[in-house]
């Protein structure tokens, strides 16, 4: 399943996480996030890939789909 979450701020980085260590991959828009905030949470992204194995890919500018080694990627 893919969970699709438009933080508002890094307070929602929470969520993020969650769903992500729930097993689910997760569609990340920051086109509503702040530019220092939004790097706050790309790199919190990025470590939480790294530690589960995981890729982090960019689909849209501000958009990242953050999936489990598991799922292959589909056009």
């Amino acid at each position: 399943m893919v969970k699709t979450l438009h933080p508002q701020n890094y307070q929602d980085v929470y969520y993020v996480g969650d769903y992500y260590r729930q097993g689910n991959a997760v569609l990340m828009d920051l086109t509503d996030v702040p530019g220092s905030e939004a790097t706050q949470l790309v790199d919190f992204a990025a470590g939480l890939v790294v530690a589960r194995g995981g890729e982090m890919q960019r689909v849209a500018p501000r958009v990242f789909l953050l999936s489990h080694p598991e799922q292959p990627e589909r056009r």
